[in-house]
């Protein structure tokens, strides 16, 4: 029996990738900053409570030697030389987690070999900025600059899971808070006919789960991701058929104001237009090939956003946000 560390085991994508794990008959070791209810894994999980980003806490887990790491948790530039060598070299096989936002856009379909912002971005302050999209692609360039080539990269698409659900750059509790209590989200009418591409959790935990110990993917770059792809209007429709969301297109300049008022902080900027403003179509042909799967074995929209938002009962109360929900409603009164 194989053994493997997952790092953020209860976020989006672990809460799929640790039982997946398991059924394939690996030993997991699921670590997370909350408890979740170990009585509903499978056999071969353990569940560990503590901070992986916690020195102290994390070398004696490095110190077993695991076969494989699936490491969730996220590095911005100043973390990354010290954490991703100690990584690989801590284990068999390391798969670091990147993201689909490291593509520029230049290139449609998106492919592994497509480029990268960090690379061609035509904004300068962009590429030498501490972007999520920037120190995703610097972690992958600090792997492949290792002697030895025991690592996978995944680039995953927009995952949406339990408690997860984004339309353009808004998230659950705007998307979701909202529409429960029915109010309308302001969305930027410059996205409406772009295409974008949200992959289940589920789906994405079983390409991870395949990769692991596959000595074919050992030193590869994988984009995680459906082929099916909707534009950003159709999403809303999605949701508002499911949820009962109401939509107000709006000029992408009231939008952003809404979103972070401080012209200067340009990290939901980069997001919305380096990101949400692309035609973002998958080639996911490398991923099934690796896997064994196809794309009738992915979970179709739709019904995957069926699927999750059941598990949210109606009036959850979300946390965060309360300021953007506020300028969203300023925004609205004033248009009437």
């Amino acid at each position: 029996m194989k053994t493997v560390l997952v790092l953020g085991a209860s976020g989006a994508m672990g809460r799929y990738v640790v039982p997946e794990l398991a059924r394939m008959g690996h030993a997991v070791d699921a670590v997370s900053l909350d408890a979740p209810d170990p009585s509903l894994d499978p056999p071969g999980v353990r569940r560990i409570q503590g901070n992986a980003k916690d020195g102290a806490f994390l070398a004696p887990l490095l110190a077993r030697h695991y076969d494989a790491i699936v490491d969730f948790l996220i590095y911005p530039t100043a973390e990354l030389a010290p954490k991703l060598p100690r990584m690989a070299a801590a284990c068999g096989h390391y798969v670091y987690l990147s993201s689909y936002r490291v593509y520029d856009g230049k290139d449609v379909p998106v492919r592994e070999d497509s480029r990268l912002l960090v690379d061609t971005a035509d904004d300068p302050i962009l590429r030498n900025s501490d972007d999520y999209s920037i120190y995703k692609a610097r972690g992958e360039r600090i792997l492949r600059s290792l002697g030895h080539r025991n690592w996978t990269i995944v680039r995953p698409s927009i995952t949406y899971s339990t408690y997860r659900y984004q339309l353009v750059t808004l998230e659950a509790p705007t998307v979701v808070g909202r529409a429960d209590r029915g109010k309308a989200v302001v969305l930027p009418e410059t996205a409406r006919d772009v295409q974008g591409t949200l992959t289940w959790a589920g789906d994405n935990a079983r390409f991870i789960a395949r990769l692991v110990l596959d000595d074919r993917a050992a030193g590869e770059t994988y984009t995680l991701a459906t082929a099916e792809h909707h534009a950003w209007g159709d999403i809303a429709e999605l949701y508002a058929s499911l949820r009962g969301l109401r939509v107000v297109w709006a000029p992408e300049e009231d939008f952003m104001r809404i979103r972070c008022p401080d012209p200067w902080d340009l990290g939901l900027t980069w997001q919305l237009r380096t990101d949400r403003l692309f035609e973002r179509i998958v080639d996911n042909s490398k991923i099934l090939a690796a896997t064994g799967l196809s794309q009738g074995d992915l979970m179709p929209l739709a019904k995957g956003l069926e699927t999750e938002l059941a598990k949210v009962p109606r009036g959850y109360e979300w946390q965060g946000y309360e300021g953007e929900g506020r300028r969203m409603d300023e925004w609205l009164e004033a248009r009437q």
